[in-house]
Formats: structure tokens, sequence, C-alpha cells
């Protein structure tokens, strides 16, 4: 799983970054940034929220967008710029989003329907240059030629996926003494769009273990709440 480390977590290999270069209206300023590919997943929760965030540029659906459905259009956009223009966002991530080298940004973007739309949704990860950790993951619903933020959550580390059509938060779970590699547990949120907002369906938190024999990752405890 991108943007999260740790015991309990597969698939993670590198950190996607985003190249600048593409340039997207949002409102009536024009941004130079750039347009991503990269991302594991979409996912979303919390309340809607009815800003029309930024205009997307269409283009050609890519056949790396393996969440969105076959008949839907998918539309690239600019995933800096969308956060940029967002005032939803917090000061501090619009403030740290800066390319870690180069004109590359250490943002995850994904595409899929997750809010029952004709047009497929867009869930961006904002990570640390560092340490790769998610810092902030945001939900954007297409709306005409405009997006809406319909989702947000930036109490690191977080990161969000599209999992079957439902929206999946990763929070891993750290205690004074614990090394990056090793958190103490982790919830799993699953939330679902009910027409007008994501409301939770399922929470998962599994407590590990701090007993490392042989560098072999800890035996996980897991708790389900419904």
């Amino acid at each position: 799983m991108r943007g999260l480390n740790g015991p309990g977590l597969t698939g993670r290999s590198s950190l996607v970054l985003v190249s600048a270069g593409t340039v997207v209206l949002v409102g009536t300023a024009v941004f130079a940034v750039g347009c991503a590919t990269g991302g594991t997943g979409l996912r979303d929760g919390g309340p809607a929220r009815s800003e029309s965030v930024a205009k997307a540029a269409p283009s050609s659906p890519s056949p790396d967008a393996s969440s969105a459905s076959a008949a839907a259009p998918v539309k690239k956009v600019d995933p800096v710029a969308l956060l940029k223009a967002d005032p939803k966002v917090s000061p501090d991530i619009k403030r740290d989003l800066k390319p870690c080298t180069g004109k590359e940004y250490p943002v995850d973007v994904s595409y899929g329907k997750v809010t029952g739309g004709s047009v497929v949704d867009i869930v961006v990860n904002v990570l640390s240059c560092a340490d790769a950790l998610g810092r902030g993951s945001y939900v954007y619903r297409a709306e005409g030629a405009t997006y809406e933020n319909v989702f947000s959550d930036e109490q690191p580390p977080v990161y969000a996926e599209i999992e079957r059509g439902d929206l999946v938060i990763t929070k891993q779970i750290y205690g004074k003494s614990d090394v990056l590699a090793y958190p103490s547990g982790e919830d799993v949120i699953t939330y679902r769009w009910s027409g007008e907002k994501f409301t939770e369906q399922d929470r998962v938190h599994s407590d590990y273990s701090n007993v490392v024999d042989g560098g072999a990752q800890p035996a996980p405890s897991t708790t389900r709440k419904n």
C-alpha cells in the first residue's frame, strides 16, 4: 500500500511522484503543473462539500486506470492544481506541497467510481518526501466540468484507496517508542457513498506485537467493528 509502511501492509514498493508540465484551468487562473498517472486506488469519506474546485482538461482514457469503468470517460486532471485551488485543503499541506526532486511532486493519484456518478472520481494522496507516509487524502467528485471535494482526511499517517466501489482509509498507529517500520497498530475504515456523503460501513483495528524474531513481521491481533 502506497504511503504507509510497516507490518500488515502489502504492495508498497516505491513512491509515485507527479511530474510537472500539464496546464490546467482553475477558475480564471492557469496552473502549469503536473498531471499524475500514478496511484493504487481511490478512497473517500466524510461529509460532502459544495465547492467547485477546479476545471479538468479532458483526455483519452488511460489503460492504467484499472479502477475506472470501461464505459466511463476518464478525465485526467492536475492533482497539484486541484489541491492548491481547494479551500478545504489545509494551509500547511499547500505550503509544503513542493517537488521532492526536480519537478516531481509526492502525490499519488487514481481514478475510479466511488460516488455513483457517470464520470470517474479522483482520489489524491499527498505523501511526505522523507518517508513516503501519507499526510492527507482527498476525494473529488465530477460536477460537470468541475470537481468538488467530497472527502478529506489530514490526520497522518493516512492513505485512501478504492476497493470494489468503496472508499477505504488506512491509518497506522504509532506509540512513543515505535520506529517507522513497526507501528503499534492499524485502523482500516470502509466508507460507502450514500447519495450525498460517505458513511462508515466497517472498521477493523489491528494491534501488532512488539516482539520481532529474526526480522519477521509482528503478528496482528484484529478487532472488527461493524
